[in-house]
């Protein structure tokens, strides 16, 4: 998404906008969301910081929408338009997020098939973002695309290049949907929160202090994961100190010599896999792991007698 900003962002400036682009990273671990905000004007940006009323929003990983943290739906206008690389459709989120904003589907890529592609998700992304603007032309998204991956070899430049232009074109399918500036919300429209009124209570009950211990294993931390770390019994060694101490969130336990991974709170950091002596753990994506569960659940649910 870094990517994407940078080449979004010199495409506006060779268009002849002012602009800011600047990535906004998260917690320093495997999965943590990263974000990457543009702003663009005729005139001088006096503004910093974060973009809070985003006219565009896009989404490379629609597994972020619904978890709160990432904040994805925050500051959205009526006219704020959603572009997501999922392979649900725009009802289906719609639905889903209970929003009406115009919103746009693109299908980067089967993360279950192909992992490499993934990385050119970026260029996807700020190509069909370029069309959906109205103020970019091809020729200046190639030319943004050259100057921000020149130093790459040529062949990975031409496969993002593909890949962005792909998407503009892919893009004029929309054509009842554009994104317009909405300006900054004046003070006098502003509406209060409907807030939602909640008894007086003791503060033993409304705020009752924890001094158990193993509380946090009710936070389940594995649903950051985007990766799978999956161990092959057939040629696991029962090294099983080295996973285990090396896996920094304790999620590998031992039974009887044998180390199993609590996926309630794996990370998917993939230190594990990284560690293992006989390479018996293997990274499967996530998505791709959950199908094979919901498969496996299903059949043996047809197979269970009632």
């Amino acid at each position: 998404m870094k990517t994407a900003s940078r080449i979004l962002g010199t495409a506006f400036f060779l268009a002849g906008y002012e602009i800011q682009d600047a990535p906004r990273y998260g917690a320093e671990r495997r999965g943590a969301p990263i974000f990457a905000y543009v702003r663009a004007d005729r005139h001088p940006i006096n503004e910093r910081g974060i973009i809070r009323n985003p006219d565009l929003v896009i989404v490379a990983d629609d597994s972020l929408l619904p978890i709160p943290a990432a904040g994805i739906l925050q500051g959205l206008a009526k006219h704020t338009v959603l572009l997501l690389n999922s392979r649900e459709s725009a009802d289906t989120w719609r639905t889903r997020l209970n929003i009406t904003n115009p919103m746009v589907v693109i299908s980067v890529a089967e993360d279950s098939r192909d992992r490499a592609e993934l990385k050119y998700v970026g260029a996807t992304c700020a190509g069909a973002a370029a069309a959906l603007l109205h103020v970019i032309s091809k020729a200046i998204l190639e030319q943004a695309i050259h100057e921000e991956l020149g130093e790459l070899p040529q062949a990975v430049v031409q496969h993002n290049l593909d890949k962005a232009l792909a998407a503009y074109d892919h893009m004029a399918a929309y054509t009842d949907v554009s994104v317009i500036e909405g300006g900054v919300p004046h003070a006098g429209q502003y509406q209060p929160p409907q807030w939602v009124e909640l008894p007086f209570e003791p503060a033993s009950v409304s705020a009752p202090v924890i001094h158990a211990g193993l509380t946090s294993v009710e936070v389940k931390t594995g649903l950051w994961r985007t990766l799978r770390p999956v161990i092959d019994y057939d040629h696991c060694k029962r090294c099983w100190w080295v996973c285990s101490s090396f896996c920094p969130d304790g999620a590998i336990n031992v039974v009887d010599g044998t180390p199993q991974i609590d996926y309630d709170h794996c990370k998917g950091c993939m230190v594990c896999l990284a560690q293992c002596p006989p390479h018996a753990i293997s990274a499967i994506a996530e998505s791709q792991a959950q199908e094979k569960q919901q498969a496996q659940q299903a059949k043996h649910q047809e197979e269970t007698p009632t």
